[in-house]
């Protein structure tokens, strides 16, 4: 295995993504990087904590944290799992939010939501991460706040994309290095 010369997550790729397609600019995507704090959306998060945990759940449609739930894995064998996976020097790392005997899956909430939105995100680095695992597959639960939608990848999945795209981060990152001061990323310490 060749020594890992960078460390990244997937949401950090996926923000890359997006600055490849204009969403985002230059000084946006190196903030991301150098982790500048930001105001932080929370809607996600306490969506997950009212699903997972049953924590403030009275803000929550009842029926819309029932749907969700009936779809998670029984038995839930853990939740917030940390993952890694290398590939060639990039170790991509992150959390999944439950794992059950054979299925991993990922709680999302969107303002809308669009068919296939997850084929390419880089979450699905944690399949062959959670391989070993014993997890066949990831599903991605997501919900605009009135409906439940679901997405479901299996271990062969293509990640050709996500793949090239790392490719190109890792290219970015060293031709900005200069403007880069969080060294995490480049497999440093501060």
């Amino acid at each position: 295995m060749e020594p890992i010369r960078f460390r990244v997550y997937p949401s950090l790729l996926n923000s890359f993504e997006r600055f490849t397609q204009g969403r985002l600019n230059e000084d946006e995507i190196l903030d991301r990087i150098n982790r500048v704090p930001m105001v932080q959306k929370a809607a996600g998060v306490a969506f997950e904590d009212a699903v997972l945990k049953g924590i403030d759940e009275d803000q929550y449609d009842p029926e819309l944290l029932r749907r969700v739930r009936a779809l998670l894995p029984r038995p839930m064998v853990k939740t917030q799992v940390y993952c890694e996976y290398q590939l060639n020097d990039v170790l991509i790392y992150g959390y999944v939010d439950v794992i059950g005997k054979i299925l991993a899956v990922d709680i999302k909430t969107t303002k809308q939501y669009k068919p296939g939105s997850f084929a390419q995100s880089h979450q699905n680095f944690y399949l062959p991460a959670l391989r070993w695992r014993g997890i066949r597959s990831l599903r991605y639960i997501i919900t605009d706040f009135q409906e439940v939608y679901q997405e479901d990848y299996s271990q062969s999945v293509d990640l050709s994309y996500q793949e090239d795209q790392i490719k190109s981060f890792c290219a970015f990152l060293e031709e900005h290095r200069k403007r880069i001061s969080d060294l995490r990323i480049f497999n440093r310490h501060q």
